[in-house]
């Protein structure tokens, strides 16, 4: 039992889907309006959870012939046999995306659920079928889904958006491509031989460092200036750390551009996005 759960924790990619989740309820957090019951607040966590379940888990489906180039995928379970790609599997995950964007429509509002849908399909579709495999925009533009469901977050307090979700939508935005890149920098090798146009197994370590680094000059200091929009002293504060942190590691990684530091690099990064998120979530409860 414990086996076949930690098989589906790893397919349905629940560990990205949680950090999909908190966005969402960073959303929230962020915005002004009437307050969610808690129970509203649950359904938009859970089908938030769910439809990035389903983009994970296709997202294994479609590219398991790259995950066997792969020494970091080449265990998956549909690269390995365990699970099979039949038509059942793509239509269970049809249904589980409709389910979560149908729940979200009727316990919530029309927007969040077509917020809900965007999340899972940019990562689904967009990113996973259009565009991995053609182009090194690839991250950039699949780092969407982690705005979407910000937006869906904010959306189920008010359709009608304000600054202060837009800003942490788009601090998301930015925060996926050095998050990723550096990881990728780890593996440039495996991206490399798979035929994946991954920025880092495109330019030498030196330049993808660099690269890293203006991006995230560039989230540090939008994350800074969402004090602009409401956020008090608890987020500033966090932001401040978490950033300092990243910025550091950064700098470090350009010094010295190895896949050590890279590594360190991508952990500095989900650094950041926790403190930022503690900071959020305090100012919410705290009011400063």
């Amino acid at each position: 039992m414990k086996a076949q759960c930690a098989l589906y924790y790893g397919v349905f990619k629940i560990r990205i889907g949680l950090a999909i989740m908190a966005s969402a309820l960073a959303g929230i957090a962020v915005s002004p309006g009437p307050a969610l019951t808690w129970g509203q607040v649950m359904i938009l966590a859970l089908t938030v959870l769910a439809a990035s379940a389903a983009a994970g888990a296709f997202n294994q489906l479609v590219e398991r012939d790259l995950d066997g180039r792969m020494k970091r995928t080449k265990n998956r379970p549909f690269v390995t046999g365990q699970l099979h790609a039949s038509p059942t599997w793509y239509l269970s995950l049809i249904t589980l995306l409709a389910l979560s964007v149908g729940t979200a429509f009727y316990a919530l509002n029309g927007v969040t659920a077509l917020y809900v849908f965007l999340g899972a399909f940019f990562y689904g579709i967009v990113y996973t079928v259009w565009l991995k495999r053609r182009t090194v925009w690839n991250i950039v533009v699949g780092g969407l889904s982690g705005s979407f469901a910000v937006l869906a977050g904010a959306a189920a307090v008010d359709p009608n958006l304000s600054a202060a979700p837009l800003g942490l939508a788009i601090i998301l935005f930015l925060w996926t491509p050095p998050h990723f890149w550096s990881l990728a920098a780890v593996m440039r090798d495996d991206y490399a031989r798979a035929g994946i146009p991954m920025l880092p197994a495109l330019m030498d370590e030196k330049s993808t460092a660099w690269t890293i680094l203006v991006n995230t000059i560039g989230l540090v200091a939008a994350s800074m200036m969402l004090t602009l929009y409401g956020l008090g002293w608890s987020y500033w504060i966090m932001a401040a750390v978490g950033g300092s942190y990243f910025l550091l590691r950064s700098v470090q990684y350009v010094r010295t551009p190895t896949p050590q530091n890279a590594m360190k690099n991508f952990f500095a990064s989900l650094v950041q996005l926790c403190l930022l998120f503690i900071g959020v979530f305090l100012g919410a409860l705290t009011g400063l």
